[in-house]
């Protein structure tokens, strides 16, 4: 059954109008997609906002006095927490003069009632991997920078990223997080003692980790197959018809590009994408900037 939603009023607007008919409501519940068809005809969503209007993003950085750095996120009730741990390693065989990155995202079932206890679930480990690929594509951090003694001792970067409340458009807040807790990070002077041969940490003496580049993700769903959205909330993504991802840096370079499934995308509408994830990179970076040049300030 498909209901007609009709405002009492000359014309129906979702965000002026004082006198919605009770079965609303109802709409809602019973045929949620219809409910988010009635304001995509008017070119707005059921929250107030335009069709390409990100959510009201927060940033909190050095949340967590016992990490070696650390961010709070929140993308409007989405909130991820970064903790990010230094611990000393051997290099892989592979790559001795370089360290690495181990980044792991946590979907514990007090973010939201989808998510159940117990080993990671698909979505979890699908974006630790995407985390991953973000990192290695964008070049971040260069692992080089990692290393203290060729062969012997690295530098190995574990990056939490929890969940705390889930609503849509997860692989953002992440990206913000681990991006703004990186530049937060300061890692410990360590030399080799030339006598036993073993690392010597000094924790008075900190330095910044140096971040090369400054990826930024943008997430779109797609309604019926044409109707695109920014920044969807998790009632969005489950009755759209496809979802999409693009991560660029500050120099508009093109980091990532994360599609599962769904519907094909003309390259009219991946140009449009692309372009509002530049614009939105700019918009990130800005503020990441302000918080931390605020803190600085005040230590």
């Amino acid at each position: 059954m498909r209901y007609k939603v009709k405002c009492v009023c000359d014309s129906f607007n979702p965000r002026k109008c004082l006198s919605f008919p009770l079965f609303l409501h109802t709409v809602r519940t019973a045929e949620p997609l219809e409910y988010h068809r009635s304001y995509l005809k008017e070119n707005c969503r059921h929250d107030g906002r335009e069709l390409s209007e990100f959510r009201t993003t927060t940033l909190n950085i050095g949340s967590i006095s016992t990490a070696d750095g650390s961010a709070l996120v929140k993308l409007g009730n989405t909130t991820v927490i970064c903790g990010i741990k230094a611990e000393l390693a051997n290099p892989t065989v592979e790559a001795p003069g370089k360290g690495y990155i181990v980044p792991n995202v946590d979907l514990p079932p007090l973010c939201s009632s989808r998510f159940r206890p117990g080993p990671p679930g698909e979505q979890a480990q699908a974006a630790s991997q995407f985390i991953a690929d973000v990192i290695e594509s964008s070049e971040v951090i260069q692992t080089e920078d990692l290393c203290i003694d060729r062969g012997k001792l690295c530098w190995v970067l574990y990056c939490d990223l929890m969940c705390l409340d889930y609503d849509g458009n997860l692989l953002d807040a992440c990206i913000i997080a681990l991006l703004a807790a990186l530049k937060n990070t300061k890692l410990p002077e360590v030399t080799i003692n030339t006598e036993t041969c073993s690392p010597e940490v000094n924790l008075e003496k900190r330095r910044e980790l140096h971040v090369h580049k400054h990826p930024v993700g943008a997430s779109f769903c797609i309604f019926d197959n044409s109707i695109l959205i920014v920044d969807p909330m998790s009632e969005e993504e489950s009755l759209c018809t496809a979802h999409l991802t693009v991560v660029t840096d500050e120099e508009e370079r093109l980091c990532a590009v994360h599609k599962p499934g769904g519907t094909s995308l003309s390259g009219e509408k991946l140009q449009e994408c692309i372009t509002r994830a530049a614009t939105r990179q700019r918009e990130i970076q800005k503020l990441i900037d302000k918080v931390i040049n605020s803190v600085k300030a005040a230590q």
